[in-house]
């Protein structure tokens, strides 16, 4: 899974570099990135909190306990997403106008913004058949996770990256860079159809390449309608709590959406949703290669432990899960900051991003710390999902959502443009710290104890080790600061490999120094997978 991952977020990166290099980072920018993540946005709010958190647990119980390995529930759950999404779908292109007005700051509905707002409805429409094919990927790819097929749904987001790619290459190819003045502006309603159905395709391509991989593993999918008395009932009952969770994120995130796209609107230097988005892809991509493998692969284990009642064991699951993730996630969230400036360079200064590439660094470094709260809430959540407690899990976005609302309200008032998306950033990262408390003290109410003093006797090791190794890379940073600055590519580089390097290759001596054996244990996997 960590291997599709890694694969998937570099050729990710190709394709947002390709694209900030096309549309640069302002309001030119952000009419698009906003449209294209609407359909993501919207499957979510919709659907993705089922899919995600509710069919494996439930999946799992079918595959156990019915006679047939859980065939049956399985054909219904698909029939009726697939029926869902359909009309779902259908009514969201249509109401595209509305959707819009909802999502984005009003300026974009004054009488000086109305290309602006054409060229954004027009994307939506073009990108909104995207929410069947998220919905579908997903499902899918958790019927595969179920049946412990882990490997396609992280691979299959390649497909589409390389389409992607060529989209964008073809757009650059035909439409080109856009100028200082294009920046601020909108789109031909040519460039609207190319970069708006090439990214659904780039969806559809997704979904459509993990079909095969259901026949490997030993399901075979017939549509069936008898949906009354076929255990779907007690599923949508779970799903009632996780479809309000995931009402209340959405509901802050269009807060966060409404704010940032009014910093783009306010002026040419000003920051907001391409900015903010793109820093948390890429600070994201250690909770993707390393947080979300670790728990895709033990929540079927967890969903096991609950069913067996045995509270102890799942306990002890969740902690060394912790632990593992944090050993590998923290050296890397610890080194983002130190290697921000050249690592932004060396992905998005290109074409017409070149001179604006500098703002993402504020961002990306205020999501390393955002993101050591987020994950440990995540992790902690795959506990309470494991024991059907959706309900105590609403609560608790509950108090996640207020947070970030009135943190990103507070601190985004009356500022410079250019402030805007780290102000958001900020308020991400306090409203997760609130949020990773509470659940962590929950679960550990509910299990009996998450073993919380190993986990102290373990943060103080690896924060010694963490922070002797981050210090290392800063002081190598300051030396090539003052010997080797070199602005090209290459150069920066050369910079990110000693950084890296440094940060990384002490940070692996001090933890054997150190006996953090989470370590060592997951370096001995890596190798024992690489050796010949």
């Amino acid at each position: 899974m960590a291997a599709g991952t890694v694969v998937s977020r570099l050729s990710g990166f190709v394709r947002t570099s390709l694209l900030a290099a096309a549309l640069g980072t302002g309001l030119h920018a952000d009419i698009f990135n906003v449209a294209n993540t609407l359909p993501n946005m919207l499957y979510i709010l919709l659907a993705g909190g089922v899919f995600n958190a509710v069919l494996v647990p439930q999946l799992v119980r079918a595959i156990r306990n019915d006679a047939d390995g859980g065939e049956a529930y399985t054909n219904r759950v698909i029939t009726l997403a697939a029926l869902f999404l359909t009309a779902v779908t259908v009514l969201l292109v249509v109401a595209a106008p509305l959707v819009m007005r909802l999502l984005v700051n009003p300026q974009y509905f004054t009488h000086d913004f109305a290309a602006e707002r054409a060229s954004m409805i027009a994307f939506a429409r073009y990108c909104l058949p995207q929410v069947f094919f998220y919905g579908m990927f997903v499902l899918v790819g958790q019927v595969l996770n179920a049946r412990r097929s882990f490997g396609p749904m992280m691979w299959a987001p390649i497909a589409n990256n390389v389409i992607s790619v060529f989209v964008i290459v073809l757009y650059l190819l035909t439409v080109g860079t856009a100028s200082k003045a294009e920046q601020a502006g909108p789109y031909s309603s040519g460039a609207e159809a190319l970069l708006g159905i090439g990214s659904t395709i780039g969806i559809a391509v997704q979904f459509l390449i993990l079909i095969p991989y259901l026949k490997r593993s030993g399901f075979s999918y017939r549509p069936r309608f008898d949906f009354r008395h076929s255990g779907l009932g007690h599923t949508l009952r779970l799903s009632i709590w996780t479809v309000l969770f995931v009402v209340v994120n959405q509901v802050a995130y269009t807060v966060v959406v409404r704010l940032a796209s009014g910093g783009t609107a306010a002026g040419t230097d000003g920051t907001g949703y391409t900015v903010y988005s793109n820093a948390f892809l890429l600070v994201m991509v250690p909770h993707s290669i390393i947080t979300v493998s670790l728990a895709t692969a033990v929540l079927p284990r967890l969903s096991g432990y609950a069913a067996a009642g045995d509270l102890r064991a799942l306990a002890s699951s969740v902690n060394a899960t912790m632990r593992s993730t944090f050993a590998l996630v923290l050296p890397v969230l610890a080194l983002i900051p130190v290697v921000a400036p050249d690592l932004v360079n060396i992905i998005w200064a290109y074409g017409s991003a070149r001179n604006s590439a500098g703002d993402f660094v504020p961002s990306v470094s205020l999501f390393a710390v955002g993101l050591f709260f987020f994950t440990s809430h995540y992790l902690v959540l795959r506990g309470f999902y494991a024991l059907e407690q959706n309900r105590r899990v609403f609560a608790i976005q509950c108090v996640i959502s207020a947070v970030n609302i009135v943190a990103a309200v507070a601190l985004t008032r009356d500022i410079d443009p250019a402030d805007t998306a780290p102000r958001l950033v900020l308020a991400y990262a306090i409203s997760y710290a609130v949020g990773a408390a509470i659940s962590f003290r929950q679960l550990a109410v509910r299990t009996g104890g998450l073993g919380g003093r190993d986990l102290v006797r373990f943060a103080v090791r690896i924060a010694v080790v963490v922070a002797i190794s981050a210090g290392l890379a800063w002081l190598t940073r300051v030396g090539l600061d003052h010997s080797f600055d070199g602005t090209d590519k290459f150069s920066v580089l050369v910079r990110l490999a000693l950084m890296g390097g440094v940060g990384m290759g002490s940070y692996l001596v001090l933890a054997r120094l150190f006996r953090l054996t989470e370590v060592t244990e997951v370096t001995q996997i890596v190798t024992r997978r690489i050796r010949p």
